[in-house]
């Protein structure tokens, strides 16, 4: 009866980790319920571990959990450096920790398919399967999130290798078919799991190796994907609904974000499967190369002077605006021009900064209303009424490159159509090229002008001319 009831409370305790996993993610999709939503999947997850601790047995043998020491040990430490990390982290390095942290669901994913092979009881080509799908799956979202932590925090660059792509499809089928030795146990050779563990990190280190900063978003949400899949077949070796519904919400959520950042970057998923778009970018033609002519620069007391009289002001947040942490500066802004009747909105373009969300995230920190935040087809309609743009940081995401110029790289990538507005306003530190390289067309329209300065300085200035008007 204990035995029942024991079980009873496991499978009750897994089925609301996974209905708080559910809801939690719906709440996710607006920032008025998000926060409550983050803490009611965590704390379903909370309630599924202690089931896990305390009331789970093994199938056969009715043993429970015992080498409590390491498990508590082991969440006392995590708890405590995963708690430290977010509290520190300032929002420019908030894309590589969500990197490094999703690495290190990969690299779990992938040790629990070293272990499960290794048990004696481990037959069936079923379950051979699941391990080496998850052992691969694992793998590449660990070695690729490794290397996309440190393109993100500027300690690796980008690298290119000889025929890239033949090189990734020569590893893919390397792996495919020693998967199938492995499953179809054509071989009792333990090392070819190993084999296969050792290919599979070459390939995710190869496939993000050469992608461009610009599209890491892309990455970030792809290997985010990943890593929810590999956690799903734990889900399904360990017999853990919990495990098998979160991986499959985190797997399916991340890989439609993937698709809907490709169609944003205009990029095919197979292309970044296969790592190439990084060397598309290095290889192109591009429109930087041509004569640009003179770009014409305005001064603050100009800039305030034309949004203090304007009816509508549209803000372009990049990630210029949160390398300078200028976010609270843009909000103070924002306040100052509706104090004076000036309508404010904010344009946001879906790869607008280093990850999926990056500049709603900034602002929201900042309490920017989300009423206010526009996605790239709303700005768009709200373009040609807007008398002046302001553009913090950004470049490739308003390029018009992407729409006039068929040699650029850029061609054909959805963007910010800020010219239909009647001014625009640009700032930077300079008249370098962004992220992804390539020269800007917009600042030298006739409707441009350019602030050069760091972006927290320059609205600082800004909203001090705009006071004494």
């Amino acid at each position: 009866m204990e035995l029942v009831n024991s079980y009873a409370i496991l499978l009750l305790s897994y089925l609301i980790g996974s209905v708080t996993f559910i809801a939690g993610l719906k709440m996710l999709s607006h920032p008025e319920t998000a926060r409550r939503g983050n803490l009611m999947a965590a704390a379903g997850m909370t309630i599924a571990i202690a089931a896990t601790i305390f009331l789970w047995e093994t199938p056969n043998t009715h043993q429970r959990l015992h080498n409590y020491a390491w498990i508590f040990g082991g969440l006392l430490v995590g708890g405590v450096v995963g708690t430290l990390a977010a509290k520190k982290v300032k929002m420019t390095s908030m894309p590589e920790m969500v990197s490094l942290f999703n690495g290190m669901g990969g690299a779990c994913a992938m040790l629990i398919s070293l272990v499960e092979y290794h048990k004696p009881e481990t037959t069936g080509a079923g379950k051979l399967l699941i391990i080496v799908l998850g052992l691969v799956i694992g793998t590449v979202s660990f070695a690729g999130s490794m290397i996309a932590w440190g393109k993100l925090a500027g300690k690796i660059k980008d690298r290119t290798i000889p025929a890239g792509q033949v090189v990734n499809f020569a590893l893919l089928i390397g792996i495919i078919a020693l998967a199938i030795i492995v499953v179809g146990q054509y071989a009792d050779m333990p090392a070819l799991i190993y084999c296969i563990l050792a290919m599979a990190a070459i390939y995710g280190i190869l496939f993000v190796m050469p992608i461009g900063g610009a599209d890491m978003p892309v990455v970030i949400s792809l290997l985010n994907s990943f890593t929810g899949v590999a956690a799903a077949f734990g889900g399904f070796l360990y017999d853990n609904p919990v495990m098998l519904t979160g991986g499959i919400l985190v797997g399916s959520a991340g890989t439609i974000l993937t698709i809907l950042m490709c169609k944003a970057m205009n990029r095919s998923l197979k292309n970044v499967l296969l790592g190439s778009f990084g060397g598309q970018k290095a290889a192109g033609p591009s429109g930087a190369a041509k004569e640009q002519g003179n770009f014409k620069e305005i001064s603050l007391n100009d800039s305030a002077t034309l949004m203090a009289y304007a009816q509508k002001v549209m803000i372009i947040p990049g990630y210029g605006l949160a390398v300078a942490q200028a976010q609270h500066a843009c909000h103070e802004l924002e306040k100052v021009l509706e104090d004076k009747g000036v309508e404010v909105l904010y344009g946001i373009h879906p790869v607008a900064g280093r990850m999926p969300g990056h500049m709603n995230v900034l602002l929201a920190e900042a309490d920017v209303p989300y009423e206010k935040l526009l996605e790239m087809e709303d700005a768009n309609d709200q373009m040609g009424s807007t008398n002046v743009v302001l553009i913090l940081g950004a470049n490739d995401v308003v390029n018009p490159a992407a729409k006039d110029d068929p040699s650029s790289p850029i061609y054909g990538m959805p963007i910010l159509e800020v010219e239909k507005a009647e001014h625009v306003i640009v700032n930077k530190r300079s008249m370098k090229p962004g992220y992804a390289g390539i020269e800007n067309e917009l600042f030298f329209r006739p409707k441009t002008s350019m602030l050069f300065g760091d972006a927290k300085k320059v609205l600082q200035d800004l909203v001090a001319e705009l006071k004494q008007m």
